[in-house]
Formats: structure tokens, C-alpha cells, sequence
């Protein structure tokens, strides 16, 4: 999507960056010439990652959610690359729970992952990082659609915190040359989607009205562009990458509006 080098000289760090999207986000960052950073719990997957991206990526462990491990995590980058440029907080995640079934333990844990941990990433990147520099851009992700996720109250719930928090620190921290967006996703082909009951996936196109899920490359298309300098120009903003998911939620075409397989149209009435 990028010409090669459209990132040369950008330092980036991805958190959740050894799996999934925020594998392809990282891919695609360092395609484009920014040093990459993955960060995350696992140093296996970590190590992987970093190998099949290539020479620009390395990686460190910590978990989000401890703000002493947040802060090495991005004190990790400064003392590989003197810089940050960039954080995606792509880490993040939930379980499959109808909303009367969720129990205190299960509510705090997605919101100390999705939340608190996002939190303190971007306060480690703020302070150690981005402040000192006058300049950065910080994503944050969040999930589609946002008028209900059926059997995902506490992640729907915890991302809506996340897209608040996203506006306020963008509005707070525009004087210091720091820009705040986040990214919320819809439906895409990623492994994890498959950790989910079989019914649930194999149908989740359906509900796309663009009739398809998501593929990885596109959520890397997009981290780029926010990542080089017009992405600035998108702080306080919640880009939407879903396929018209936030416009509807069910089969499309609706099911009792499609006869003989079509979807009825009205002739337009002749103007008077």
C-alpha cells in the first residue's frame, strides 16, 4: 500500500505485537522502514514474531496492566532507539459471556487489560517518551460495533472507556505536540476468531454488510498511515475499519426483506 522507506527513520512500538493484527500491524511498520518494537507476555511468540518480521523488529516482555512493567517496556525502546516515535496499544482481550453471566472477577479483568493497561502505556510513552520529545502519536484499539456486542458487555463496555480516554488525552496533550486516536475493529480473519465457538465465526461475514471479514493487511494499511506524519492530522478521532458493521448488526441482507433473493427496490416516483 506504502512506497518502501515511507517510514525510515520512525521508531514504533506495538504492544500485543507477537500475534494477530498487532503481528501484521508490526509487519507492516517495518516494511515501510520504521524500527519496530513488539511487546508482550510470552517471549516465545515474541521471539518468533520478531524473526519472520526481520531485522527492523526486536522485542521485549512486560505486561501492560503493571505500570512498573509498562514503563520498561517503553524505556526498552529509548535504549535501543533513543526515540519513540509511535505506540499502537494493540494489546488487548475478552471471552465469550452473555452480560448476566459475567462475574466481578471476569468484569475487572477485561477492564484491567483493556483499560488500566492502555492507561499505563500511554502514560509510560507520554512521560519517558513523547513529552520530553515534543512530538509523537499514540493509537489506542478499541472494537466495532459500538450500539451493543452481544455477549461481549465487559469488552464493549471497556472499550468505550478506552475511545473516552483516547479523546481526552488528545485534547490534553496537543500542546505538547502528542496526538491521541484510536482504531476500533470489526470482523477480521485473524487466528484468535477461531478460539470461539465454531457457529460464531463461520457466520461472522454475514454480518458484515460488506459481506466479507476483515483481513489482516488492511488493520497494517491503516496503523501505517497513522503512524507516518498525516497521522497527526487524525487526533481525537475513533477511526472505524469494519465494513459498514457500525451501521448495522445482523444478517445482511436483513432476513423477511429479500424476496426471491433480492432485496426489494421501489421505482422512483416520476417528479410532478
Amino acid at each position: 500500500m506504502f512506497v518502501t522507506g515511507a517510514l525510515d527513520g520512525r521508531v514504533a512500538l506495538v504492544t500485543g505485537g507477537g500475534t494477530n493484527l498487532g503481528r501484521a500491524a508490526a509487519a507492516e511498520l517495518a516494511r515501510c522502514g520504521a524500527k519496530v518494537l513488539i511487546a508482550g507476555r510470552r517471549a516465545d511468540v515474541l521471539e518468533q514474531a520478531a524473526a519472520e518480521i526481520g531485522a527492523r523488529c526486536s522485542w521485549v516482555t512486560g505486561d501492560i496492566r503493571v505500570r512498573a512493567d509498562a514503563d520498561a517496556i517503553v524505556a526498552a525502546a529509548l535504549d535501543r532507539h533513543g526515540r519513540l516515535d509511535f505506540l499502537l496499544n494493540n494489546a488487548g482481550g475478552q471471552y465469550l459471556v452473555p452480560a448476566e453471566g459475567i462475574a466481578p472477577k471476569g468484569w475487572r479483568a477485561v477492564h484491567r487489560l483493556n483499560v488500566d493497561g492502555t492507561l499505563a502505556m500511554c502514560w509510560a510513552a507520554y512521560e519517558r517518551a513523547m513529552r520530553p520529545a515534543g512530538s509523537g502519536t499514540i493509537v489506542n484499539v478499541t472494537v466495532s460495533p459500538h450500539h451493543g456486542m452481544p455477549a461481549m458487555a465487559h469488552t464493549g463496555a471497556a472499550r468505550a472507556a478506552v475511545e473516552a480516554l483516547t479523546r481526552e488525552l488528545a485534547e490534553q496533550w496537543a500542546a505538547s505536540g502528542i496526538s491521541v486516536a484510536a482504531v476500533a475493529l470489526g470482523r477480521f480473519a485473524t487466528e484468535s476468531l477461531r478460539k470461539y465457538p465454531a457457529d460464531l465465526w463461520r457466520v461472522a461475514a454475514a454480518t458484515v454488510p460488506l459481506q466479507r471479514l476483515g483481513e489482516v493487511e488492511e488493520y497494517g494499511w491503516l496503523v501505517a498511515l497513522l503512524a507516518s506524519p498525516l497521522g497527526r492530522a487524525f487526533s481525537g478521532s475513533v477511526l472505524t475499519l469494519d465494513g459498514a458493521l457500525d451501521n448495522w448488526f445482523g444478517r445482511w441482507p436483513p432476513e423477511g426483506l429479500v424476496a426471491d433473493g433480492e432485496v426489494p427496490t421501489e421505482e422512483r416516483r416520476s417528479p410532478v
